[in-house]
């Protein structure tokens, strides 16, 4: 079913109910006052003094006595059953109800009388009679003419209920067309740009209602998919650019080596030493790519990890490298707690901690301080200029004094994403004690599990 045929469905029977609710509402009304008006007259007749007569038989309205043994005063054809004959030996209280006589509709009262009751006869002459026993008087009238009329009303509200149905559909056909059109407009514009895959359109987010919102969130979604795409291709720009100068190097070594009967030892050695530099630099590069690739969300579930302790095992590692050039590690510690994946996490302190090591001049001081959800790493190197702290953490961004160094310009850009993932911020500035380049992680501390 279409979303415009469950607008008219839902149009029709919402005004289908109202309007079977409101004819069958004015009938039970209408049939209410006219019996009531009935009921009232009867009971006003039945308040005056008790009385037979046959004056008014011809009008539809008369009165008379019924005993205990079911004769009636003065004798009449109106069927005596046992709802009479109860309320006539006392058995039951006053009954007001709608019988038919001879395909006449009337309304009866019956009253109960007791011993001993007094009531007018009038049989040619005016004489008052008393009833030895208990009795009833019943009094009738004709509504042949009141249910008539009542089934004329319920004709009208038939015809009435079938014209308002009518009515329904056409304006539910009409306000499904004009409410579903601008939806119509925004389906089509999607789907124009699903065909032309021009993510920089953009929707006219019109005015403040549900229908502006989905324009503006769709808009937000092309400026994410757009951005993610520049990015992506950003990327494959950087990456063949990073990747011609190591495969150049490997090339023209290749082919010097292919005159290795030519070369003295040292040279050749020295060659071989190159190209196993460059395949190490092309490795670490595509690792890096890979980490990249994977965007800001990982695969794998999260953990309750012991921040002190992945921080100890990162430092233990970096020191390996470190003693080469006599650089120092201190480490202050206290016991925190986060959630994250633990490869991801290390990844990121061990890229911390590497940049330091390979910033850190021989001889010199790395300080690493981890408490309460936070990690710092300090070192004594030259620190980053205040115009190259925004780029720090860009992809394949270098330093004019690290270009000579190795690396891929990729670490930062790692540990930026790590750090987003699991809902922390990273920030740069120089420390006021050694005076290099100090890197702050932040991220949600959580409890122990």
């Amino acid at each position: 079913m279409t979303f415009r045929l469950r607008v008219i469905t839902a149009t029709v029977a919402a005004a289908a109910i109202a309007v079977i609710l409101a004819s069958f509402a004015s009938f039970l009304v209408a049939r209410s006052a006219i019996l009531r008006s009935v009921d009232v007259s009867l009971i006003q007749a039945s308040q005056q003094t008790h009385s037979v007569s046959e004056e008014n038989r011809v009008t539809g309205s008369y009165s008379e006595i019924v005993l205990p043994s079911g004769t009636t005063l003065p004798p009449s054809i109106v069927r005596i059953d046992s709802t009479i004959l109860s309320v006539a030996k006392g058995k039951s209280a006053r009954v007001i109800r709608t019988v038919s006589l001879n395909g006449q509709s009337y309304r009866q009262l019956i009253e109960p009388l007791p011993k001993n009751s007094l009531v007018n006869c009038q049989t040619g002459q005016t004489q008052v009679c008393q009833i030895s026993t208990t009795s009833a008087q019943l009094y009738m009238v004709n509504i042949t003419g009141q249910i008539t009329e009542l089934t004329r009303l319920v004709t009208t509200l038939m015809l009435v209920a079938a014209g308002g149905l009518l009515l329904a559909l056409g304006l539910g056909l009409f306000l499904a067309r004009q409410a579903l059109h601008p939806l119509e407009k925004v389906t089509n514009e999607i789907e124009t740009v699903a065909m032309t895959n021009d993510l920089q359109y953009r929707l006219d987010e019109g005015d403040a209602d549900e229908l502006g919102r989905l324009r503006r969130v769709f808009n937000r979604l092309l400026r994410s998919v757009e951005s993610s795409q520049t990015l992506q291709r950003q990327l494959v720009l950087d990456a063949s650019h990073e990747l011609r100068t190591p495969l150049t190097s490997l090339r023209t070594n290749a082919q010097v080596l292919s005159r290795a009967p030519e070369l003295h030892p040292d040279d050749l050695r020295q060659i071989t030493d190159d190209m196993v530099t460059q395949v190490d630099e092309l490795a670490a590069l595509v690792t890096d790519l890979g980490e990249l690739a994977r965007g800001e969300k990982s695969e794998g579930e999260l953990e309750t990890l012991r921040l002190d302790d992945c921080v100890d095992e990162c430092v233990e590692t970096a020191r390996t490298y470190a003693r080469i050039r006599d650089i120092t590690i201190d480490v202050e510690m206290e016991p925190s707690y986060v959630l994250a994946r633990h490869d991801r996490l290390n990844r990121a302190i061990s890229n911390l901690l590497t940049n330091a090591v390979k910033f850190t001049p021989t001889g010199g001081r790395i300080i690493v301080e981890s408490s309460h959800g936070t990690i710092t790493v300090s070192d004594s190197g030259q620190g980053i200029s205040d115009e190259d702290r925004h780029f720090v953490f860009d992809r394949f961004w270098r330093a004019p004094s690290a270009r000579s160094l190795p690396g891929s310009g990729l670490g930062l850009s790692i540990v930026a994403q790590v750090v987003e993932e699991i809902g922390g911020t990273v920030a740069v500035d120089r420390d006021p004690t050694l005076g290099g380049a100090r890197f702050t992680i932040t991220v949600p501390e959580t409890e122990q599990t």
